[in-house]
């Protein structure tokens, strides 16, 4: 079964930038659509971005659109999620999430494999 590590979260000034990293293993990047999602307090899971199995195809939330960017680096078999211009709205738990499925989706039904949480916290 496919595992999931996500890192990179921290605490940052508005405006700032950081890079979320989510590593898989035990088996192949290319075999997996890898999607980012967050959920902040009080609110329901949000899907942010997807990375699809040709490390080509990416979909985007609205709200991030223009700020951040998802990439895929099977050499080293981890999905990165680079964060621009963070806002405070941005703050959140993000997790990544794997399907063997092709194609993105913001649903998180569809993700059957799930890292642990990286808390991105942004000051006004």
């Amino acid at each position: 079964e496919v595992q999931l590590q996500a890192s990179g979260g921290g605490l940052v000034q508005g405006g700032g930038s950081l890079r979320l990293s989510c590593i898989v293993i035990g088996s192949t990047l290319d075999d997996y659509s890898i999607a980012w999602f967050r959920q902040a307090p009080g609110k329901e899971r949000e899907g942010v971005s997807c990375i699809n199995t040709d490390h080509q195809s990416t979909w985007y939330t609205d709200s991030v659109k223009g700020r951040f960017t998802i990439s895929g680096d099977s050499a080293r078999n981890t999905v990165y999620l680079q964060m621009n211009s963070l806002k405070p709205e941005d703050t959140a738990v993000y997790s990544c999430a794997a399907s063997s499925r092709a194609g993105c989706s913001r649903s998180a039904s569809r993700y059957g494999s799930w890292g642990q949480g990286t808390q991105v916290t942004v000051s006004s």
